[in-house]
């Protein structure tokens, strides 16, 4: 029994051998090579396209590393970076101090909410608001909320400070702001792209005029 046994594997290990050199490779691993392969900058539209919400308007430029000013495309073009992701990377992409400091906390403690303290927190808060000379700072992780928090802490203040009877705050925007596309953000707006399809919208909020004093009066 055992020597037919070992007759038939050495049999089979011919064929066993013809099927790892024959050149094909398991669905797998031919997958994973397609994705290394780098894409065109048509091919990342597309893929986007197809995949994403089409709620942005992106510029047919396909990023794909940037440091200090530059930035580079799919394609290798190098770009200087004026727009800096709206700011939030005013600092240059990849700073050298930045990643450093981004790799050494997140390889220390990566994240904790606000259900805890934590050591880091109480040293930002003091410092950003002995250089700005404010009492306290709430931090917010996006410019949007930044926004709806100061929605909120402007009706807090007509409620508890001067008085203005429940519920009758108003707050006044300037006509073509924009200051993100939440529901508020989207109420305070004059553009139709941004709030088309979308009501009923957030009241207590009121337009005018950019610079016209009397209107706001």
């Amino acid at each position: 029994m055992i020597s037919k046994l070992s007759h038939s594997l050495r049999s089979a290990a011919p064929a066993l051998t013809r099927a790892v050199h024959s050149g094909t490779r398991p669905a797998s691993t031919a997958a994973s090579k397609k994705m290394e392969q780098p894409l065109t900058a048509e091919e990342v539209y597309a893929r986007e396209e197809k995949y994403g919400a089409h709620n942005y308007h992106p510029l047919p430029v396909a990023l794909e590393k940037g440091k200090g000013l530059y930035l580079w495309d799919v394609e290798g073009n190098r770009y200087y970076d004026f727009l800096s992701a709206y700011s939030a990377v005013n600092q240059g992409h990849c700073h050298p101090k930045i990643i450093a400091a981004l790799n050494a906390q997140a390889s220390k403690l990566t994240l904790t909410s606000r259900a805890f303290y934590n050591d880091i927190l109480g040293a930002y808060e003091e410092y950003i608001t002995t250089l700005f000379g404010y009492d306290k700072v709430l931090p917010m992780n996006t410019g949007v909320e930044g926004g709806e928090t100061a929605c909120k802490l402007a009706r807090k203040w007509a409620y508890t400070v001067k008085g203005v009877p429940k519920n009758q705050a108003k707050i006044i925007f300037a006509n073509g702001n924009f200051w993100g596309r939440t529901m508020a953000a989207i109420s305070s707006s004059t553009d139709p792209s941004s709030y088309e399809g979308f009501g009923p919208f957030m009241p207590g909020f009121g337009l005018i005029p950019y610079n016209d004093i009397p209107a706001l009066e």
